[in-house]
């Protein structure tokens, strides 16, 4: 039988302009030969613990783990925790083929009309339910409290009923907070994170490409429970982890350890992006929504989740019943179809991004870092202008 050849990803955003202080760092520490240990050396689990102890999470640096990336972490939490793996549907490319590739199942509860990153907690323990009918014991439910792809923060009320839900199946619940520091509005925002509802029961995440260090140096981090099974979980996590035997890269380890305690000039990028990414993100949700489409107001991060499903028909009359060919026609957008985020290939929802808006040159970038306001740059007005055009092509009546 021949195998249907993958669906292949479009190239992704080139991101913001790597942070001069940051890229100081890396040159002073490039001729570290050594990598980090498994798990990451002294200096940057403590570095670690301030960062979360900056948020609110007291940590010890007996409690971390740090990896070379987010899919590296997944692929030693899922492996240690040994069960099925409960995802939001939609949720993050990255939540999913670490569990398959271990060959754990993956299942997947629908998120509530409000919000993204969580399940709705009644769809929650149907799903347990049914994974045990069919002899299978879920033990991981993964949530996103700043979540990629919708953009969108749960509120506090909903992650109560979610955690507690899971709590009361026994299982882990693993924290995706990697975007928490990007909110688009800090003071209409509120964001709560797991570990502060159920502490014994969370891990928590950081994948610091997402906003501390570019993406292109791979790092990430875990907070456990303080406590004994807290202490196994993670024992079993740091074997998985060296039996990998991809440390993290001594000079990225230095990087991130300068970057973990936020010196003003990362504070300050951090500020900056997640004020430009705000103000493109708000801008893309005018546009998508005065075409008709439905989409969740983006409350953090780069990205939105758009449903053209009100518009099937004049899309249909162009050819377009599935995501992959929306996201086809969209890709000047770095639209990232729906299939790629666990959600029904069939309906047409698709992710968009600010990056895409920013340019591909380095000082074009920089420029939209800079702007008072970044919707005043010529090439940022034409690319929404551009979208715009586009999508008012694509659903306009076929009769028109």
């Amino acid at each position: 039988m021949q195998r249907t050849a993958p669906d292949p990803r479009p190239d992704p955003p080139v991101g913001l302009p790597v942070l001069p202080d940051l890229a100081a760092h890396l040159s002073a520490a490039a001729d570290r030969t050594e990598p980090e240990p498994p798990g990451g050396a002294a200096p940057l689990r403590s570095a670690a613990c301030g960062y979360w102890a900056r948020r609110g999470l007291a940590a010890d640096p007996g409690q971390v783990l740090a990896a070379p990336g987010l899919a590296a972490l997944l692929l030693t939490l899922y492996a240690a925790a040994d069960g099925g793996v409960v995802l939001p549907r939609p949720c993050s490319e990255a939540y999913a083929p670490p569990a398959r590739l271990l060959g754990r199942q993956v299942y997947l509860a629908p998120v509530p009309a409000e919000s993204g990153g969580v399940p709705d907690p009644f769809a929650l323990l149907e799903t347990v339910r049914r994974a045990r009918m069919h002899g299978d014991a879920p033990r991981v439910l993964v949530l996103s409290v700043a979540d990629d792809p919708t953009g969108t923060c749960p509120a506090p009320e909903q992650l109560h009923e979610v955690c507690e839900a899971a709590a009361g199946e026994g299982m882990w619940v693993l924290s995706d907070e990697s975007r928490r520091d990007l909110l688009h509005d800090p003071h209409d925002t509120v964001l709560l994170s797991p570990a502060e509802i159920l502490p014994d029961e969370v891990v928590v995440l950081t994948d610091l490409g997402a906003t501390l260090v570019p993406a292109s140096w791979p790092a990430a981090l875990a907070r456990f429970p303080a406590t004994d099974r807290g202490a196994v979980l993670r024992a079993a996590a740091l074997d998985a982890l060296t039996a990998l035997r991809t440390p993290l890269p001594g000079p990225v380890g230095c990087v991130v350890t300068h970057a973990l305690g936020e010196p003003d000039v990362v504070r300050a990028r951090t500020a900056a992006a997640a004020r430009v990414y705000g103000t493109l993100a708000a801008a893309l949700h005018h546009i998508v929504t005065e075409a008709g489409a439905v989409c969740r107001p983006p409350r953090s991060g780069s990205h939105l989740y758009v449903d053209l499903e009100p518009l099937r028909r004049p899309l249909a009359a162009r050819g377009i019943v599935e995501s992959t060919a929306l996201e086809r026609k969209l890709a000047p957008w770095a639209a990232l179809g729906g299939h790629r985020f666990g959600d029904d290939p069939g309906a047409l929802r698709v992710r968009l991004g600010a990056e895409a808006l920013l340019g591909a040159e380095r000082e074009l970038r920089q420029r939209a870092l800079d702007a008072p306001d970044p919707l005043d740059l010529p090439h940022i007005t034409e690319a929404l202008t551009a979208l715009s055009r586009a999508l008012a092509a694509l659903t306009a009546s076929a009769a028109g």
